[in-house]
């Protein structure tokens, strides 16, 4: 027999949130799709939902947002450092946050910031995260020499659907060796 749904209160969606703040950071359009499709589960289980639900759960991440529990610009700040160091382009480090629900202002100043950490320029940025990549998933000169010539359109397209322009992707692949990258 199938357990009734849960009826959702703002106790309930209060409850929800925090569980979820615990284990996972978020931003606060994160959080407010999160607590959305808490909502629209309960809706499928017909399941009982206060009115004002989307006020509530305006008020709920409006709430964690103040307490300093949600902050998106640090968020921003350190997925796009992790994502730098596992060597994402830039491009596909934007898609990333654009999508977890970051705004394209402090989209821009998380970049800014990621470049001013580095002491670096989007370009040269951009070079060291495609090294990074290469490195990580044994691409180009991180190959054993036997199979880099047979491989090499491979690492190309791999370098490609990580978001890396062709030139840059064709000048690490290309690369005579792992220290020939750090001249870049």
């Amino acid at each position: 027999m199938k357990r009734p749904a849960r009826p959702i209160t703002a106790k309930y969606l209060m409850n929800a949130a925090t569980f979820y703040l615990e284990r996972y950071p978020s931003t606060a359009e994160g959080l407010r799709r999160v607590l959305n499709r808490r909502v629209a589960r309960a809706r499928i289980a017909e399941a009982a939902i206060m009115d004002n639900v989307e006020q509530a759960i305006a008020e709920i991440v409006a709430k964690f947002v103040d307490a300093g529990v949600i902050d998106d610009k640090a968020f921003a700040e350190t997925k796009a450092r992790s994502l730098h160091r596992r060597g994402t382009s830039s491009r596909l480090t934007r898609q990333k946050l654009r999508n977890a629900g970051i705004d394209g202002d402090t989209l821009d100043q998380a970049m800014d910031a990621l470049d001013e950490e580095l002491d670096t320029d989007p370009a040269k940025r951009e070079w060291q995260a495609a090294v990074a990549l290469a490195r990580r998933r044994r691409l180009g000169p991180f190959r054993p020499d036997k199979d880099r010539k047979d491989k090499r359109a491979r690492d190309l397209a791999a370098m490609a659907r990580a978001g890396f322009a062709f030139d840059v992707a064709k000048k690490v692949i290309d690369a005579a060796s792992p220290d020939a990258l750090d001249e870049g």
